[in-house]
């Protein structure tokens, strides 16, 4: 079945291409993704509306630096962080528990499983548990005024289906480019 395939090694041999570079060179290469993805993030404020289509794209740079190392997939998340901090800091409540947790839980899923519904369950989750911390911890409305404060079962399954496609659409995103990335070298 489809979602019980191994997925190709592409992202283990991305991984083993990034380790044979200096640390200088991954340093780097790490930064301009944090710096990707803290644009991309905060295009929604920049760019009212449109900027709004823009902003999911920053689980992209942070999925990758996750893939590439574990560490720096962190050191990314981090990063990004402050810079968000200084660029746009009404968007630092939102990437720490979306866009940026989603890109470090799909790159670690990659890291540890090899089956397409492992990685799509271990991204889903991640994000499932960053959208109900927002939402019943933290109390901010992060799906709207239409979605209650209070927890609710239905509610949370709806959050944890949302989840589930929105993590399956960005590991077939992944799995996509990292086919269209393995035969660049890094160097």
């Amino acid at each position: 079945m489809y979602l019980f395939k191994m997925i190709a090694d592409d992202a283990e041999k991305m991984h083993l291409d990034f380790l044979r570079l200096s640390k200088t060179n991954k340093l780097v290469l790490i930064a301009y993704f944090s710096c990707f993805a803290a644009i991309f993030q905060s295009a929604g404020g920049f760019f009212p509306g449109f900027g709004y289509f823009i902003s999911p794209l920053a689980t992209a740079p942070l999925l990758l630096c996750t893939v590439l190392s574990l560490p720096f997939g962190v050191l990314s998340y981090m990063l990004t962080m402050l810079l968000l901090l200084i660029i746009q800091p009404s968007e630092l409540l939102v990437f720490p528990f979306t866009t940026g947790l989603l890109g470090l839980g799909i790159g670690i899923s990659f890291y540890f499983y090899k089956k397409r519904l492992s990685i799509i369950i271990g991204g889903a989750t991640v994000l499932t548990l960053g959208i109900m911390t927002l939402l019943y911890l933290i109390k901010f409305p992060v799906l709207g005024p239409a979605v209650s404060s209070t927890f609710s079962i239905s509610t949370g399954g709806a959050i944890f289906l949302f989840s589930c496609i929105y993590s399956w659409l960005w590991v077939e995103l992944s799995v996509a480019c990292f086919k269209r990335l393995k035969s660049v070298t890094i160097s």
